[in-house]
């Protein structure tokens, strides 16, 4: 079995500020870090391969150079190799052309299943899993807690709903996007495959001369969607003082924590 892992490398999320001036993220000097739902999604991958030796792990990314990296974590962790897609070409590119992207990648590659995190942090789409499946033309299931069952030509997961869980078995090839905070929880790297590391380059760069995409379909121009302008919310230290009743105190709670869709009821 083949199983391809879409990773991102992101900005540590708890670093990252914001440009007031021109709106945009401040990504000097700050760290990356491998997205965590897709961690979740090769671990997933892994605990395949424990159970059935014959598995194929590829990491596979788009990104610039310096993504290879992370990769190569991936690897030490125990995927057998790293695809990393990567030109000028591509830069700029939204979730429509990122998927398209990805999915003619993948299909160069090959492959039975392809997992992915529901969501990168720093963009928090959750666009780029379903519509890298809709390019491949196979089913898809997200939101992914626990892979229950393996058979050769298909799947069983157990998914996350808003308030109950469903179990669903889906035909291979397929796509599954997982959550950081599922049962997956990613392991160390090992000394083993970091020194295999030193020894063999076990990522293999794509560019677009590889792929030969349009490129009115990719990168910024192939993209219908931007980002205007990013911003955060101004903190303040105003508040408001009420004199209530107990009842008219929980009513006033409880209003406020369905209006931010904290609670449904």
């Amino acid at each position: 079995m083949k199983i391809i892992v879409l990773e991102k490398q992101v900005p540590d999320s708890t670093e990252i500020s914001v440009d007031k001036k021109t709106g945009t993220l401040i990504r000097e000097g700050v760290p990356s870090i491998t997205n965590p739902d897709d961690m979740a999604g090769l671990e997933a991958a892994l605990q395949i391969k424990d159970k059935n030796p014959d598995t194929e792990i590829t990491v596979m990314t788009m990104g610039i150079p310096k993504a290879k990296g992370m990769l190569e974590e991936g690897i030490a962790r125990g995927a057998d190799k790293g695809v990393l897609i990567t030109d000028r070409a591509f830069a700029g590119a939204d979730t429509c052309a990122t998927s398209r992207t990805l999915a003619d990648a993948i299909n160069k590659v090959g492959y039975d299943i392809v997992f992915a995190g529901r969501q990168a942090i720093d963009g928090d789409t959750a666009q780029v899993g379903p519509q890298t499946a809709e390019r491949l033309g196979v089913p898809q299931v997200t939101y992914v807690d626990e892979i229950l069952d393996v058979k050769e030509d298909q799947i069983t997961v157990k998914k996350s709903l808003e308030d109950v869980e469903q179990v669903v078995t889906v035909k291979l090839p397929c796509l599954l996007t997982f959550l950081s905070d599922s049962v997956y929880k990613p392991r160390y790297m090992n000394c083993n495959d970091i020194v295999d590391l030193q020894k063999e380059d076990k990522v293999q760069v794509l560019t677009n001369g590889d792929l030969n995409m349009d490129p009115s379909l990719i990168g910024l121009a192939g993209s219908p969607t931007s980002v205007k302008r990013t911003f955060t919310k101004d903190v303040s230290d105003k508040t408001e003082t009420f004199t209530l009743s107990e009842q008219e105190t929980a009513d006033m709670i409880a209003k406020t924590l369905k209006e931010k869709q904290i609670i449904t009821k």
